[in-house]
């Protein structure tokens, strides 16, 4: 950073200032002094008509927009302090009168007063959030007052105050008493406990106690932080030491040792990244002579020293920091000063893209954005432990870290923030600087330099002069450079490197580089000058300074030094000391002041130089006529210096603008402007002969083509070596016609429509059109062709451009538009796909022909949604069977592609199918499996696998009504097969009868031959597809009507279930009957029950004993009698499982002989009594409609 006096104020009649606040949000400034004197005074920056390069940052002069006395305090005002966020000034004199200002029409007015009356107030502070503040007396007192004017709470503490300071969370107090103790409270006002300073000992053997704490600061964070880790709690002592802690328990503190006595304020600035500490500096002369100067030191939050400001003055009495950091307000006996701050931000330029980093007060991590200011895209980066961005050639390098094993990251990246190559190095990063082909990165001791593109010379075949770099796509080399190493070969790989031992004693202080030279500079002003690619020391120069930031020209050969001091000089590597005869000679040159630098690009004798606000140009040591500008130089070539105003950015940093980057151009590019309007063309011709530049010869080249003087823009034009401009004049002097010329002319610089009117005005719409397809304007080639110009063809080519050039920004809305004017279907089908509009697309699929390609193409674009009818359809359409069968299987639409496999003889269907289904049964997704096959129409196959399922289900005794549900699902599906197989209506009416019954026996002996496939009890459900379900559904009826207490109903309905043994396990079956007639009062039944589970062959013997327990346990209490007999039909069923017709809903008997009110299903064939469905309409057992 930088630092410079940039404006002063006096106080009117010499009244010495004691106090000074300086709001961050709106810009007021208050200071306080003897005799009462309170003064608001706002700094507006003021910008000349018309000069919008003179507005930008703080190099814009400023005046006084406010400057109004408070009246109201009579003795010398010793404290003020701005709330920010609600607006109000809170003031306070050695009396103890404490006044609160409002705002009010823009002027200040007294809002409240207060007057304790006791003691004199020592400070106060409000909180980061505005809503309260806290006052101390010097005797102990201490009062907490709301933003409204409510007193909250007060104390008197046992201790002689002389500060406070809120904590940034507002949870905590600090107190600083005249004993130099720091103690810390709760905003209640409960003590916690006493601050460890070690700070506070000089370590010269003067005690404790004789050291005063002059000044304490917490950071808020409102800002963010440059650093999670840095520290924000500084406390100044009156030894010239400071303490930086991070919070009241930090186990390691920084400590400042700034060597001023009396050391008296202490700082941080609004964003936290700068503390400046102010006091008296003794300086002693060479002669013994002693001088004491007042000065502002500045460190960073680590404790790291930056820069000193000297300032005129007995002593600075207050300091505030201006809001966003970049000015500082100085208290100095009857003045106030001003200063201006140079940041050092994190930036870079390359190419057309500016990358800078910012943060953020909601994140911990640093935010780099890449900016490419020609096309306006910005591309954010989210980056942890940024320490250095560096620009130069196509690419950055944005260095990073410590990585958790102590390493740095050192990222290559390119315009849009990709990383194309990275490396690791073990120093830590102080330095940085690249070039298009190296990277240098520097601690106080080595450098490290990584090779990222080697030069490489590419010959033409017939010029040896049209040589052109390359890179060559190798791993870089990477060298590690010790600066105390003199030997021939200082640098030596980072495999063999190890850091050498002991302390530097000259310690790097700058380094830079160059596509030849490596350029290192020690504090002591020693500048070692290394060879690039091969690094090997050159020569070593001593300069009477400490550099600070150094630059190579482009020829390598001149050295532009900036120390500490902001002194600038130069040093002509290549010259020769006259004193000593080494190569090596510092130029009579300096300048004071300086902060930024930038050699031209093109001229090794011109550069430009930052001085406080003003920009200089030198050529050959001459200066220019100045600039006002407080930019930071990006780029000078073309005799165009290109600015970044970063303080601008910084604003908004996430939305930067284009007018923040200024070009500015040198005194003879503007002179020769103004020459070509006074002298003409061919005095400036002469006049640049004798000042030659290529950009002079350029801008007389364009000047001439202006005025169609093509003799002198030819000149010009082979002085500048542009041949494509020889060319071009060569074909406006072809033309002939003046008009054409000039035509052509605003084409050359870009001006298309008036190229447009003239060859309107000649009646040349041809031409016209021909220019706006040169620019790719179809727009305008349209208009022209509807206003009369051009045919059909154009009009098609024109729509077609236009749609292309909305599909390429994804409108495909209007691109679709333009594709129908067009009548181009393959583009208007894209279309449609984009924008998921399916039905416009199925609309296109009638009006294609067929055999077209796009069919195919309109085919994929349905199969890839699901659409697979119009998919197939498509694909058939365009001839490919094969594709649209495929369509169907990997759309799982078996059932069509089936049909289609059969229609054109694709026998491999079969196949697929097969291993289709095996793959899902491996993979036990059976149900899957069924539905395949239902998809397929292979009802058999769906069914065994549903009966198998039931089966399996029926093992393990899971659950019977999910075993009914797929012996229900197989009965159906055999039930569909044969429908489709004796279905009659199929039979076409060229089919005669004979034909008609050989499909009928083949289907029979089909289906015959799939029953006698299947095995087990999965493939009776062929032969009896409903058997499995009743059984079920007696058995789940039976179990109903037990739970509801219809015992009888239940007695019945389980005896129908004897004849399913074969299903159920009749175990199972038995136990049922005996319950139900146990129950149900029927001994006889329950009797027949026990002797049928007693005689099975495979029950275990201790259930065979358990059974015959119980049942003479029963049968001795109750004869094995009925109280009614039953029909023969339930007997017979239950001895020896003769089936008879039972009602679906109850289970009853029903006499289909003698009984007429039952119902038949259709589709189960199984029979219900009319009463018992009088509200249902469905089968009770399939759930088939009964209508």
């Amino acid at each position: 950073m930088f630092i410079y006096l940039s404006k002063k104020i006096a106080i009117p009649n010499g009244i010495n200032l004691y106090s000074l606040a300086w709001n961050p949000d709106q810009g007021w400034i208050a200071c306080g002094g003897d005799s009462g004197l309170l003064k608001v005074l706002k700094l507006e920056l003021t910008t000349r008509a018309g000069d919008q390069k003179a507005k930008t940052g703080v190099a814009a002069p400023s005046n006084l927009s406010m400057n109004q006395t408070l009246d109201g305090h009579h003795g010398k005002v010793v404290c003020v302090t701005w709330n920010a966020l609600y607006r109000k000034l809170t003031t306070s004199d050695e009396s103890g009168l404490i006044i609160v200002w409002m705002l009010h029409k823009g002027m200040w007015f007294e809002e409240m007063i207060n007057n304790r009356n006791k003691s004199v107030v020592k400070d106060m502070k409000w909180t980061a959030d505005g809503s309260k503040i806290c006052i101390v007396y010097a005797d102990g007192a201490v009062i907490v007052g709301s933003v409204d004017g409510n007193r909250l709470w007060g104390k008197e503490l046992e201790m002689q105050l002389i500060f406070v300071e809120w904590s940034p969370d507002c949870r905590y107090i600090l107190f600083v008493t005249q004993e130099a103790q720091v103690w810390a409270y709760d905003a209640m006002g409960n003590k916690i406990k006493r601050l460890n300073l070690p700070g506070k000992d000089d370590g010269e053997g003067e005690g404790k106690d004789a050291v005063e704490i002059v000044g304490i600061n917490w950071y808020d964070g409102a800002e963010g932080h440059v650093d999670v880790t840095a520290p924000t709690l500084a406390i100044a002592f009156s030894n010239g030491r400071v303490q930086i802690t991070r919070g009241t328990e930090d186990p390691d503190p920084v400590i400042i040792d700034t060597k001023l006595q009396p050391l008296c304020q202490c700082k941080w600035n609004t964003r936290g990244s700068v503390l400046a500490v102010a006091g008296t500096h003794t300086h002693t002369g060479s002669n013994g002579e002693t001088r004491d100067m007042t000065v502002v030191q500045f460190y960073d939050p680590h404790g790291l020293y930056l820069r000193t400001l000297k300032v005129p003055g007995t002593g600075i009495n207050a300091l505030s920091w201006e809001g966003g950091g970049l000015r500082i307000a100085l208290a100095v006996d009857a003045y106030i000063y001003f200063a201006n701050i140079r940041p050092d931000y994190k930036w870079g330029y390359f190419g057309n893209t500016l990358v800078y980093s910012y943060t953020r007060p909601d994140r911990t991590d640093s935010s780099v954005l890449f900016w490419d200011m020609t096309s306006d895209e910005r591309y954010v980066k989210k980056i942890e432990g940024l320490k250095h961005i560096a620009a130069a050639g196509d690419n950055c390098v944005i260095v990073t870290g410590p990585e958790p094993d102590g390493t740095y990251k050192i990222s290559l990246c390119n315009a849009i923030g990709a990383p194309i190559d990275t490396k690791y190095t073990t120093i830590k990063p102080c330095y940085v600087s690249m070039t298009p082909f190296h990277i240098a990165v520097a601690d106080k001791r080595v450098t490290y330099v990584w090779q990222y593109r080697t030069q490489s010379l590419k010959l033409a075949s017939n010029d040896a002069s049209a040589a052109t770099n390359s890179l060559r796509k190798k791993p870089g080399r990477e060298r590690m450079l010790d600066i105390d190493n003199f030997s021939d070969s200082p640098a030596v790989t980072v495999e063999t490197f190890t850091y050498p031992e002991g302390e530097c004693k000259d310690p790097i202080s700058a380094i830079t580089a160059s596509d030849k030279n490596l350029i290192v500079a020690r504090e002591s002003g020693m500048v070692h000058r290394y060879t690039l690619p091969h690094i090997s020391l050159e020569q070593k120069n001593v300069v009477r300074c400490r550099p600070h930031l150094l630059r190579l020209n482009c020829s390598s050969g001149k050295l532009a030094i900036i120390d500490t001091n902001g002194m600038f000089y130069i040093l002509d590597l290549d010259g020769t000391d006259d004193s000593s005869g080494q190569p090596g000679q510092q130029l009579q040159f300096e300048r004071k002041d300086t902060w930024d630098m930038r050699w031209a690009e093109d001229n090794e004798n011109m550069f430009a130089v930052m001085e406080n606000t003003r920009m200089y140009v030198f050529n050959d040591l001459q200066p220019q006529e100045p600039t006002l500008s407080s930019g930071y130089l990006a780029s000078f070539k073309e005799l165009e210096i290109k600015a970044v105003m970063l303080d601008d950015i910084m604003q908004q940093p996430d939305k930067p603008t284009t007018d923040m980057v200024v070009d500015f151009e040198t005194k003879s590019l503007r002179d020769v402007r103004e020459y070509i309007d006074s002298a003409g063309l061919a005095d400036t011709y002469t006049y640049i002969e004798q000042n030659p530049h290529p950009r002079l010869w350029r801008l007389l080249a364009e000047a001439s083509m202006n005025a169609l003087d093509l003799g002198i823009a030819d000149k010009a034009f082979v002085r500048c070596s542009d041949y494509k401009g020889i060319q071009y004049v060569k074909r406006l002097n072809s033309l002939g016609d003046k008009m054409k010329q000039r035509a052509e002319v605003a084409v050359y610089f870009g001006r298309i429509d008036e190229a447009e009117m003239i060859y309107r005005d000649i009646d040349r719409k041809d031409l016209a059109i021909d220019l706006r397809e040169r620019q790719g304007d179809w727009m305008k080639v349209m208009q022209l062709v509807q206003t009369g110009g051009g045919d059909d063809q154009l009009m098609f080519k024109a729509t077609t451009k236009i749609g292309d050039y909305y599909a390429e920004q994804f409108n495909w809305k209007k691109a679709v538009m333009y594709y129908q004017q067009a009548k181009q279907p393959e583009k208007m089908a894209e279309c449609y796909y984009r924008l998921e509009d399916f039905s416009s697309l199925q609309k296109m699929v009638t009006m294609v022909p067929a055999g077209t390609p796009l069919l195919t193409t309109m085919a994929q674009m349905f199969e890839s949604v699901g659409i697979h009818e119009t998919a197939t359809d498509c694909y058939l359409k365009a001839g490919d069977v094969r594709a649209g069968i495929d369509c169907c299987v990997l759309l799982n639409q078996w059932d069509r592609a089936v049909s289609l496999a059969e229609q054109h003889d694709y026998p491999q269907i079969e196949g697929l199918l097969s291993k289709y289904a095996k793959y899902l049964l491996d993979k036990g997704e059976k149900l899957q499996a069924v539905e395949l096959y239902r998809k397929a129409n292979k009802a058999t196959d769906a069914a065994k696998l549903l009966a198998m399922i039931a089966e399996e289900v029926t093992k393990v005794q899971a659950d019977p009504l999910r075993a009914k549900k797929l012996n229900v699902l197989a009965a159906l599906e055999v039930e569909r097969f044969r429908k489709t197989a004796l279905d009659m209506s199929q039979v076409n009416g060229d089919t005669d009868v004979a034909q008609t019954t050989m499909k009928t026996l083949d289907t029979l002996m089909t289906m015959d031959q799939a029953t006698a496939d299947g095995g087990g009890k999965a493939a009776k459900v062929l032969d009896n597809a409903w058997r499995g379900a009743a059984a079920y559904h007696y058995y789940l009826l039976a179990q109903r009507q037990l739970y509801n207490g219809k015992m009888d109903a239940a007695m019945k309905t389980s005896i129908r279930l004897a004849e399913y043994e074969d299903v159920l396990d009749p175990k199972d079956i038995y136990s049922l009957v005996a319950l139900t007639a146990f129950h149900n009062k029927y001994f006889g039944i329950c009797s027949r029950a026990f002797i049928k589970l007693e005689t099975m062959t495979n029950i275990p013997e201790d259930d065979r004993e358990t059974i015959q327990n119980l049942a003479l346990s029963i049968f001795t209490k109750n004869s094995p009698l009925d109280p009614h007999q039953l029909p023969e039909q339930y007997l017979s069923c239950l001895d020896t499982g003769t089936p008879y017709y039972a009602c679906t809903a109850s289970g009853r008997l029903i006499q289909v002989d003698s009984e007429r009110n039952f119902i038949m299903c259709r589709t189960c064939r199984h029979y219900v009594l009319e009463r018992e469905i009088q509200n249902v309409n469905n089968c009770p057992l399939c759930h088939s409609s009964l209508l």
